[in-house]
C-alpha cells in the first residue's frame, strides 16, 4: 500500500513537471514570437529549439526538416518517382551517363552521351545549376510528364522528348561475381528496403556459376535497416541463433533470432569490413563472429550501435531519437565511447584512429580485458568497447598514395576526364569489347591518355609532380579503367576493375582459399 502510494506521488510529480517544462517552452516560443523586437520565423525558431535539445544527447539523436528527411529516407526506400538515368556535370553541361534497362528514358529514345540542356523549358545547362536542383526537376510523381530538351553529337537541332515519370529502382547491391570458379563475391552498399530481394537474386545466380563459398563485401557500409540487416545474417545462421538484441532503459530487450531457412549455412564465409562499415554492417558481421560462422577481414568498424526511434510531425519533420543499443549474440556493445553532447569529438574518431596509427598497425587497437569475450561455438578471444575487430587485420595501404593523385582526384579531374573519354569512345569501345570481362583483359590505359589527364590537371589547377605522379601511377591508370568501365557496361563493371588493388579482397580469398587457416582462425 505504501509503495503504491509512493509511486504515485513520483508519477504525479514526474507528470507535473514534465507539463510544466511544456508549457515553458510553448510560453518561450509565444513571447519570442509575439513580442521579440524584430520579426521571426516561428517554424524555424521551433525547428532550432529542437536541435538544440538533440545536441545536448548523444551523437546519433537528430531532427530533419520535410525535405531533408525526404532526402534521407530515399536511398534506403529502394525506389524513387523519375527518369531512369544516371548522370554527370562536366563544365555545366548535363552529361547521360546510362540508363536503367526498361526505364522511361530508354523507352523514349534517349542515349547515353546525349547532353541535357532544358527541363520543362528551363534551361540547365550552361548555367551553374546545383546537380541536386537538376534531380529535383527530373524527379517526380509517378505518371507525371517531363519534357527534356536534349543535344546529340552528330545532330545539328536540339531534340525534346517527353518522358512520364515511373518508379526507378535504387540498388544496393553495387557488384555480383564469381571471383574464382568456386568464390563469390557479393557487395552490399546500404541495407534497404529491397537489399534481402536484391541479396537473393545475386546468390541465385552464383550458385547456379558454381559458388561454393562466399566474400561478402561490407566495407564502406554505413548500415540502412535494422530488419534489412537480421534478414541477410539469416542467410548463414541455424534455426534460433541470435542475430542481435536490442535493449533500452525505456526499452525491454528484444532478441532476433535465425528461422533456419537461410539458404547458405554450411559454406565458408569472409565479410570484409573497414573503419566505415556502421550499424547493420556490424549487426551482420559480429553475428557471423560471436557464431563462429565466418571469418572478419579488414580493420575494425565504426562503432554504431544506438537504435534510434523515428518521431515523426505533421509538417513531415522527422526527430530520430536514441532510444536503445545494438548488442551482439555473446552480448558485446557494437557502441563506441562518447560523450553527451560533443558531436564534434565523435565525428573526429576516425580521423584520430589514422592519427594515432590504428588504421596501420593491429597492434594500435586498444582495448581493455575487462572487455574480452568469447565466441559462442568454439569460445575465441573477442572483444567489445565500440566497433567489430576483424579476425585478420588488414592496414590501409598508402604507398600509393599521393598529394597529386589526391589533388586529381578532390578537383574531380578523374571524372571530368572519363566523361570526355567515353563521350567520344563509347561505340569504339563497345564494339571492340563485348562486356566487362573482355574490357578487362583488353583495354589498356595508354600513355597518351595520361598525358591528356595530366594536361586537364594543370587547366584545373592540379600542378605536375612527377615523383609523386609515379608514385601513383598505378592507382591512376586503374581509377581512369575503372571509371571508363563504369560509364560504359555499370556500377559493377567499375567493382570488377577496381577490386583488382581492393587489399580487403586479396586477403579475402587468401583466408578463404586455405583451408587450414580458415580452420585455424574459427577454433
Amino acid at each position: 500500500m505504501v509503495c503504491v502510494a509512493l509511486c504515485s506521488v513520483i508519477t504525479m510529480s514526474a507528470n507535473k513537471n514534465k507539463t510544466s517544462n511544456m508549457k515553458k517552452l510553448m510560453n518561450a516560443e509565444y513571447a519570442i514570437s509575439e513580442f521579440y523586437v524584430d520579426s521571426v520565423n516561428d517554424t524555424k525558431l521551433v525547428e532550432d529549439a529542437i536541435r538544440g535539445m538533440l545536441d545536448k544527447l548523444d551523437p546519433h539523436s537528430s531532427y530533419s526538416t520535410a525535405e531533408e528527411t525526404q532526402e534521407l529516407q530515399q536511398p534506403l526506400q529502394g525506389k524513387f518517382s523519375g527518369i531512369g538515368i544516371s548522370f554527370n556535370m562536366k563544365q555545366d553541361t548535363l552529361y547521360v551517363i546510362s540508363l536503367i534497362a526498361g526505364g522511361p528514358s530508354e523507352r523514349v529514345g534517349l542515349r547515353p552521351g546525349d547532353r541535357i540542356v532544358t527541363v520543362n523549358d528551363t534551361t540547365v545547362a550552361g548555367v551553374k545549376m546545383k546537380t541536386n536542383d537538376i534531380r529535383k526537376r527530373l524527379m517526380g510523381e509517378k505518371g507525371s510528364l517531363v519534357r527534356v530538351g536534349v543535344k546529340r553529337p552528330g545532330v545539328a537541332d536540339m531534340i525534346v522528348f517527353g518522358i512520364t515519370r515511373d518508379e526507378i529502382p535504387i540498388y544496393s547491391v553495387d557488384a555480383s561475381y564469381m571471383v574464382d570458379s568456386k568464390t563469390g563475391y557479393v557487395r552490399i552498399s546500404r541495407f534497404a528496403e529491397a537489399t534481402a530481394d536484391e541479396f537473393a537474386e545475386a546468390f541465385m545466380k552464383l550458385k547456379k556459376q558454381g559458388m561454393k563459398q562466399l566474400i561478402l563485401d561490407l566495407s564502406d557500409n554505413g548500415g540502412g535497416y535494422l530488419n534489412t540487416a537480421i534478414e541477410i545474417a539469416n542467410w548463414f545462421l541455424n534455426a534460433g541463433e541470435t542475430i542481435v538484441y536490442t535493449e533500452g532503459k525505456r526499452s525491454p530487450r528484444y532478441d532476433a533470432t535465425a528461422n533456419g531457412r537461410g539458404k547458405f549455412k554450411d559454406g565458408k564465409i569472409v565479410v570484409l569490413v573497414n573503419q566505415n562499415s556502421a550499424s547493420a554492417s556490424e549487426i551482420v558481421a559480429g553475428a557471423i563472429q560471436d557464431w563462429d560462422r565466418g571469418v572478419v577481414v579488414g580493420r575494425r568498424t565504426f562503432g554504431k550501435g544506438l537504435v534510434q526511434r523515428q518521431f515523426g510531425f505533421e509538417d513531415g519533420s522527422m526527430m530520430r531519437l536514441t532510444t536503445a543499443r545494438y548488442y551482439t549474440p555473446s552480448g558485446r556493445c557494437i557502441q563506441k565511447p562518447y560523450k553527451l553532447g560533443d558531436k564534434e569529438d565523435y565525428a573526429k574518431d576516425v580521423y584520430n584512429r589514422y592519427k594515432d596509427g590504428e588504421l596501420m598497425h593491429a597492434d594500435s587497437i586498444h582495448v581493455a580485458d575487462s572487455l574480452k569475450y568469447t565466441t559462442l561455438k568454439s569460445g575465441r578471444a573477442i572483444y567489445g568497447g565500440g566497433g567489430i575487430i576483424p579476425d585478420v587485420f588488414v592496414p590501409v595501404d598508402t604507398t600509393e598514395y599521393s598529394d597529386y593523385y589526391g589533388n586529381l582526384n578532390t578537383k574531380g579531374v578523374f571524372i571530368q576526364y572519363t566523361l570526355g573519354y567515353v563521350d567520344e569512345h563509347r561505340d569504339e569501345v563497345k564494339a571492340k569489347y563485348a562486356d566487362v570481362n573482355a574490357f578487362d583483359k583488353g583495354f589498356v590505359v595508354t600513355e597518351a591518355m595520361v598525358k591528356d589527364l595530366i594536361a586537364m590537371g594543370e587547366k584545373e589547377g592540379v600542378k605536375y609532380n612527377e615523383e609523386q605522379f609515379n608514385t601513383s601511377k598505378a592507382v591512376i591508370e586503374l581509377i581512369l579503367k575503372s571509371l571508363i568501365a563504369r560509364d560504359v557496361y555499370d556500377q559493377e563493371a567499375f567493382t570488377i576493375i577496381y577490386n583488382h588493388r581492393n587489399e580487403l579482397l586479396k586477403e579475402g580469398m587468401r583466408v578463404i582459399n586455405d583451408d587450414e587457416v580458415y580452420k585455424n582462425l574459427l577454433k
